[in-house]
């Protein structure tokens, strides 16, 4: 690790838990953002101070006026670009040591069973059921640690999906693919500005955990935040047996 990074680091450096050498496994990752709006925003923008080396971000759409409410990564100028364009910028701007791959795609399945694989963590930051489910087969199917965030109007929630240990949950044993919720979106359900922000840092946080291979993680368990009254649940997420993506049938046990 050359000077100016060993600077630059080093007050993970300082951690017990971080040292050197979990700096430099930080600095080797090669990390997946599906989305580059409010959860992915934050997201980003800690991984890339943090050192993560590679960030692939995958995001369809362009900045629009009523991202800027939340999407902290975009700037006003940045209206009508691509948002993973935009993002790759201020990814840069924080830390030029990172690589940025930006993608303007939609992640499906095709895509994501065939470069999944190639990933350490993925963050699922999307905003629909579809991709959701996409994703996580992937990292099923690949055995890639999961972290996925949600947020709407003001509630929030994150877990990990560690499909690397023995009975770990998927996200569709908590959500089955063949019982798709009502679609909520922020145009239409609107979505507390800060709300993106505290859930999008713990993804970072979760996935920097996952990267350096420390205990304690959400693997297993479910928190939601209501933050209007700021009070936080707890759940516990146990496997599925009978789930199709990652049960005893479907061949991942």
């Amino acid at each position: 690790m050359q000077d100016e990074a060993l600077l630059r680091y080093s007050r993970h450096i300082l951690l017990d838990e971080i040292g050197i050498e979990g700096q430099t496994r930080i600095c080797d990752s090669h990390v997946l953002i599906v989305g580059a709006g409010g959860l992915g925003a934050p997201a980003a923008l800690y991984l890339a101070a943090a050192g993560v080396g590679q960030i692939t971000l995958t995001d369809p759409d362009v900045v629009d006026l009523t991202n800027l409410q939340r999407q902290i990564i975009h700037s006003t100028d940045a209206i009508g670009r691509p948002k993973v364009a935009s993002a790759a910028g201020s990814l840069a701007a924080i830390n030029p040591l990172t690589q940025v791959h930006p993608l303007q795609i939609r992640a499906d399945t095709d895509w994501l069973m065939a470069h999944v694989a190639q990933m350490d963590v993925v963050l699922d930051c999307s905003d629909n059921f579809a991709t959701r489910q996409a994703v996580n087969a992937a990292c099923v199917r690949h055995r890639v640690p999961l972290v996925s965030g949600a947020a709407i109007r003001f509630a929030g929630q994150i877990t990990v999906f560690d499909h690397r240990t023995h009975n770990a949950p998927c996200y569709a044993c908590a959500f089955p693919a063949d019982d798709a919720p009502p679609a909520t979106q922020c145009s239409t359900m609107g979505v507390f500005a800060p709300l993106v922000g505290i859930i999008g840092a713990m993804q970072a946080a979760e996935a920097l955990k996952l990267l350096l291979q420390v205990p304690g993680t959400l693997s297993g368990r479910i928190l939601l935040l209501d933050a209007l009254s700021m009070e936080w649940s707890d759940m516990r997420l146990p496997r599925n047996t009978a789930c199709t993506v990652c049960g005893t049938s479907s061949g991942h046990n």
